[in-house]
Order: structure tokens, then C-alpha cells, then sequence
């Protein structure tokens, strides 16, 4: 079903899809009534699935590599959404629990997240956004974490 004819249209797919993200995020993160970034409200919806997370299962949920959950959990933390609790079995890992700051920042950022995703889906079929959400995965499919981790390891030590 792949789409390889001589004559297939050129979308320009990745502009435009770098291009929508930009825009989503300086968007979402403009909104006045925002008091969490996109990546916080992403943090807090994973506790509010699962509170108690180890780090780095929340940083693989995200995408995100050890330094980055790091520095995501630093500032959530700092704004006291969330808490750092030691692992009882491992007591070199951290596991990260919501506050009561973090659960009503949580129930706000879900419904800021139900607006956006009207706005999102606005002026489609269930079955075209079926479609967009199924080429988004499949992104992920296609291009592991994995070849992102060893390209930025190199960057990292030159």
C-alpha cells in the first residue's frame, strides 16, 4: 500500500509536520491559562496514570533520554508539582509522585488537552484522523529511539 508510483504527489511531509509541531507548541505554550509546559503536562499525565514511576520509566514513556527526564523532572520539581522519592528496592533510583499542586495542574492541563485535540481534529472524519494517527506511530515505527540515542551519544563527547 505504499504509495511509490512515478507519480506521487510531494507533500513536503516533513516541513510540514516540523512546522505544525512548532507552531502546537509555541501555541499551547502561550495560552494564558497554561501553567504547565507541554512536556510538564506530558510528565503529569503519566503520573496521573501511574504515580510512583521510576525515572526512567517515565523518561521511556516521553521519549526522552536520561538527561532529558533529568532535567524535566528537575523543573516540574522545582515548581512543585511533583516529588523525587528514593526506590525502596533500589536505592540508587528515583521514583516521582504527584503533588497536590501536581494533580490540580494535572485536571487543568487535561482539560486544556481535550480543547486542543477539538481544535486538532476539527473538520475531519474519525476515520481521517484514524489515518493521521496511524502514520504518526508509524513514524515511530520506522524510526527508533534507539539510531536517535547512538547520533546524540556521538555529539555528546566532541
Amino acid at each position: 500500500m505504499r504509495n511509490k508510483t512515478a507519480g506521487a504527489r510531494h507533500h513536503r511531509l516533513i516541513y510540514l509536520l516540523n512546522v505544525a509541531q512548532r507552531r502546537l507548541q509555541r501555541w499551547m505554550a502561550a495560552r494564558p491559562d497554561n501553567e504547565v509546559t507541554p512536556a510538564q503536562a506530558g510528565l503529569l499525565f503519566i503520573l496521573g496514570k501511574q504515580d510512583g514511576v521510576l525515572m526512567g520509566e517515565a523518561g521511556a514513556a516521553l521519549d526522552m533520554g536520561p538527561a532529558g527526564i533529568s532535567g524535566l523532572v528537575d523543573r516540574t520539581e522545582a515548581a512543585k508539582l511533583i516529588e523525587r522519592r528514593v526506590d525502596r528496592e533500589d536505592g540508587r533510583a528515583w521514583r516521582i509522585f504527584l503533588t497536590p499542586k501536581g494533580r490540580t495542574a494535572l485536571a487543568q492541563a487535561k482539560a486544556g488537552a481535550e480543547q486542543v485535540n477539538a481544535a486538532l481534529t476539527e473538520g475531519f472524519t474519525a476515520a481521517e484522523i484514524d489515518i493521521v494517527a496511524r502514520w504518526l506511530t508509524s513514524i515511530q515505527d520506522k524510526f527508533p529511539r534507539s539510531s536517535e540515542t547512538r547520533h546524540s551519544d556521538q555529539g555528546a563527547d566532541q
